[in-house]
């Protein structure tokens, strides 16, 4: 505001010329639509649940039995989650698995702190394409995908499945696509999980029963990204609760799995069961195909578009250009001391580019305001090799 000066004497202004600090965004809260215990209850409507004493008191009446959801929602908690949304989608029994899965999630569309979702007891192609396709259009959230607990064979969880209906030819019956693997995601917004584990149930009668995943591995991401931070791949972590699993996957099947985007829960005799892949469902060539570089990602856009939004209306000129390269920069360099970006110096680590030459005029006059960024991510060892070979003084290990 611009003051007038009338009367003689000293006038103090403050002027505020700092910068303006870019927070990283919330990457552990978790979202889950499925089938509830108490099917009537908060149907459609996204629930905020902080643990599970509150998740019984909304959706498990007295005397109902477990379903997937709820034994994800306890999952969840037991390995470090803190906080989800729960999407009850009821007993809708003549509505498709993929139908009822795309409906759950619409209603998560408006709830920003959400950066997990799955859909437990959901594992055909449609359910997938459904969590898929919401994450790939808001771009601020990745999707847990579930394989199913029944598998005929391991080279079924590497062909795409697909879902057809009606007939090819008249009086020919169309026929599905055995492939059980989800579809590629170009960006990495999705991880798939296989196989099935064994916990005790959480209600009564207290059995043991075999459950997807996604659940667990969701409470894994959380606490993953409060112990190590977004940046660490979710994966060489124990599962909490799980007592087997469904299938021991072979050293030679984790090869061929973890080539087409199927991260293994293995159980070792030591360390239990643990979550043992760390890929996406993008390309294997792809720059997206680790989870924790997707998550990096979404986490860092997320936050400077929040970050910055102050800079929408201001004057388009060297100024805001100065002001919004200080304040990424600034927040990009707190990403590399974490540990998040490879490089010796912030330099090496990543660019910000906002100057004359991203905005010339033409893009000036359209209202525009365009600003590079660079980053270089830390991927996980995925492949560790010790090279062993013999010399005359005794074993080198290099």
């Amino acid at each position: 505001m611009a003051v007038t000066y009338h009367t003689p004497g000293i006038y103090i202004e403050e002027v505020s010329r700092g910068a303006r600090p870019i927070e990283g965004v919330g990457t552990s809260t978790a979202a889950f639509v499925g089938h509830a215990p108490a099917e009537g209850a908060r149907v459609h409507d996204a629930v905020a649940i902080n643990n599970w004493s509150q998740f019984v008191r909304e959706f498990v009446p007295e005397g109902s039995r477990s379903t997937a959801l709820s034994h994800a929602i306890f999952g969840f908690f037991q390995n470090g989650g803190r906080r989800c949304y729960v999407v009850n989608v009821g007993a809708e029994t003549s509505v498709t698995g993929g139908g009822r899965t795309r409906k759950g999630v619409d209603v998560l569309e408006t709830v920003d702190e959400v950066a997990i979702v799955a859909a437990p007891g959901f594992a055909d192609a449609s359910a997938y394409d459904a969590l898929l396709s919401h994450c790939e259009k808001l771009k601020d959230r990745v999707a847990i995908l579930d394989a199913p607990c029944q598998v005929p064979n391991i080279e079924a969880l590497t062909q795409v499945g697909s879902v057809q209906k009606g007939r090819r030819r008249e009086g020919e019956e169309a026929e599905e696509t055995k492939g059980l693997r989800p579809r590629v995601s170009p960006g990495g917004y999705g991880a798939f999980y296989y196989p099935c584990i064994t916990v005790r149930d959480s209600l009564p009668p207290n059995e043991l029963v075999d459950i997807p995943p996604s659940g667990h591995i969701a409470g894994i991401y959380a606490r993953n990204d409060a112990t190590r931070g977004v940046h660490k791949a979710p994966a060489n972590e124990p599962v909490r609760g799980a007592l087997n699993v469904t299938y021991r996957v072979t050293d030679e099947e984790q090869g061929l799995l973890n080539q087409n985007g199927v991260n293994c829960l293995r159980f070792f005799s030591r360390e239990g069961v643990t979550v043992y892949g760390a890929r996406t469902v993008a390309e294997a060539a792809s720059e997206w195909r680790y989870v924790n570089v997707r998550r990096l990602f979404n986490m860092v856009e997320e936050s400077i578009a929040r970050g910055t939004r102050w800079t929408v209306f201001e004057p388009n000129d060297p100024s805001l250009w100065k002001a919004i390269r200080r304040d990424v920069g600034s927040f990009l360099t707190r990403v590399w001391r974490d540990g998040a970006l490879m490089g010796a110096t912030p330099e090496e680590a990543f660019f910000v580019k906002c100057d004359e030459e991203t905005n010339p005029p033409d893009v000036i006059e359209a209202g525009m305001v365009v600003i590079l960024v660079g980053m270089a991510p830390v991927k996980p060892a995925e492949f560790v090799v010790f090279r062993i070979s013999q010399h005359a003084a005794g074993v080198e290990i290099e």
